[in-house]
Order: structure tokens, then C-alpha cells, then sequence
């Protein structure tokens, strides 16, 4: 079908591999040329795929020629098998969709004889099956405080470290802020959230005064970029991906010395959620301010109102344990 529309003239003709000397590397430039030419994928999303199919096809191929015709299904789920004994299930969940997508593209592009996506079975995760992770108020407190605000990069990581906590943001969500999404009169931030979706929320008065505070004393003058976040070192420009967030969290946390099991940027959001059902809030309040699109994202929450359960346990035949 692709020869017919190119020899009719419809589609252009196939790009040429990217220059380069090693195959490795051109096959992986070509799928991401794809994925951000045809799919239209966030280049944070391309940035986090490509060490993976680039972790496979070394691991396949190790060396040797890389000869795509002969991957085979086989070799996709020894690989998942292998990333599952190190990741977390979300995150081998995540390696099984970047594999299908990758033999999609090899596919689509005749690299390999048939489609190998069908062929790499689900992850199991169930849903609802773990408790949010998350902190005690003092814990987050303790965390906020420990930003010496005297410096330039305290006064950064406070401010973020406030919308995490406070409004909820995800660590994508807090770099991907612009100046422009800021509105200082209405007392709103506008937040770009999954699926493009923008929403608007209350800036509480502590919040607003971080950041405002950063960007009259902290933030660069002259900054090329409309980010309202920016590296501290020259050049001065956002940050590269949402990691960035997740590692300033990390530090915010040994600053503090709290070791939970979870250290990732979610974690402020999940504390929140959780601070939130404690005080009285209702899981559609909760919902509300974390955006979440169907009520069923929200319900994990309910797991962690132990008081609110007592009440509906049903008592235990054997008496007290």
C-alpha cells in the first residue's frame, strides 16, 4: 500500500536512515523520527522510550549485526521477563507498550515480516491492588522547611516544591509551567495537564508568594525561555525532562532525612490526596483538585481511610485475634 501511494505520488518518499556509523543508533533515530514526525509524541515521552529499545536491541544483538528480520517474539518476552525482575510492575507495563509500539514501527516500515506487537502478552497490574505512598503532614512540613531560602536555588525548590504539595501538580506538569500561565489578578494558575487537557486553579496566597518570590529573586533576568523554572547553570533554560523534578524531590527528602520506600514527585500529590481524605474531604473533592478525568482514578484513595472502613467491616467470627 505504501509503494502504491508513493508511485501514485500521494506520500512522499521514505527518509533515508540518519547518517551514522553505528547501526544501533540509526535504527533507534529512525523510531524516534517516527515517533515525533508521524506519531506526534512529547519529546519527554521519545526520551523516555529510547533507552529501552536501545537496551533491547543491545541485549538481542549484542554486537553482532543487527539483522531486525530476525527478532521474534520469543526474544521480546525474554526481555520483558528479564526488565521485570529489576522494575516495578507499572514500569515493566510501560517496557511491554514501548516493545509494541517499536515492533509497530519496524513493521509499518517492512524492517521485519509481521506484526510482533500482538504477540507480547499484558503485564499484569491490577488496579486498586497497593496503598498510595505517602507522608505524614510533618513529614511534608519537614520537607518544605528544610529549603534555605536565602539561595537562589532554595527559593526555586521551595516554590516547586509548594505547587507539588499544595495544588497537587505532577512533576511534569510543575516544569512544563510558563510564565504565561500565571494569572496574577485572578489569583489562577492555568495547568496543561494529560491529553493536553488545560485547566485553571486557585494559586493559594502561599503558593503565589513562592513563586513570585523566585521570580523577582531567583529566576535569571534576560532568560531565553517562558518556563517559569530554569536550570541554575548557564544555559538558562528549562528542564530537560520530568526527571529533574523527581530528582529535586529526592534531595528535598535526604535534606530532611526521610527515607520512605517511594521518592518520586507523585508522592507530594499522593500526600495531599491522602492529607485531604483525613480532614474530611470527599473523593470527589479529592478528584476535583488532582484533575483525574473518571472518578475510578480517585477510588484507590478510599483505602487509606481506615476509620471510615471500621464501619463497614463486618465483625470477626473467631473473636478477638
Amino acid at each position: 500500500m505504501l509503494d502504491l501511494l508513493r508511485a501514485s505520488g500521494r506520500i512522499p518518499p521514505p527518509q533515508p536512515d540518519p547518517p551514522g556509523d553505528d547501526p544501533l543508533e540509526r535504527v533507534a533515530r529512525t523510531y524516534e523520527r517516527f515517533l515525533l514526525d508521524e506519531r506526534g509524541v512529547k519529546p519527554s515521552t521519545v526520551a523516555n522510550y529510547l533507552p529501552t529499545v536501545r537496551r533491547f536491541l543491545a541485549e538481542r544483538f549484542d554486537r553482532r549485526e543487527i539483522t531486525l528480520e530476525g527478532l521474534s517474539a520469543q526474544d521480546t518476552n525474554q526481555f520483558i521477563l528479564r526488565e521485570a525482575q529489576r522494575l516495578s510492575r507499572s514500569r515493566t507495563q510501560l517496557v511491554a507498550t514501548i516493545l509494541r509500539s517499536f515492533l509497530r514501527h519496524l513493521h509499518q516500515r517492512g524492517a521485519i515480516p509481521a506484526d510482533l506487537a500482538g504477540a507480547i502478552p499484558p503485564v499484569a497490574n491490577w488496579s486498586l491492588a497497593g496503598l498510595p505512598k505517602s507522608l505524614q503532614p510533618e513529614a511534608v512540613e519537614s520537607i518544605l522547611g528544610g529549603c534555605d531560602r536565602s539561595t537562589v536555588a532554595g527559593r526555586r525548590d521551595y516554590a516547586i516544591l509548594l505547587l507539588l504539595a499544595r495544588l497537587g501538580l505532577r512533576g511534569g506538569e510543575a516544569a512544563a509551567l510558563t510564565l504565561d500561565d500565571f494569572d496574577w489578578h485572578a489569583g489562577t494558575v492555568s495547568v496543561c495537564g494529560k491529553g493536553q487537557r488545560r485547566e485553571p486553579l486557585p494559586l493559594p496566597c502561599e503558593v503565589g508568594e513562592a513563586v513570585a518570590d523566585y521570580l523577582r529573586n531567583g529566576r535569571p533576568a534576560g532568560c531565553p525561555t517562558r518556563r517559569v523554572f530554569v536550570r541554575l547553570d548557564a544555559p538558562h533554560r528549562g528542564f530537560a525532562s520530568t526527571a529533574a523534578i523527581g530528582d529535586l524531590v529526592h534531595r528535598a527528602l535526604a535534606r530532611a532525612r526521610l527515607d520512605p520506600p517511594f521518592k518520586g514527585s507523585h508522592l507530594l500529590r499522593h500526600s495531599l490526596a491522602t492529607g485531604m481524605l483525613r480532614n474530611g474531604a470527599t473523593l470527589e473533592d479529592i478528584g476535583q483538585i488532582l484533575r483525574h478525568r473518571h472518578p475510578e482514578t480517585t477510588q484507590i484513595y478510599a483505602k487509606v481511610d481506615l476509620e471510615s472502613l471500621r464501619t463497614v467491616a463486618p465483625p470477626w467470627s473467631g473473636g478477638a485475634a
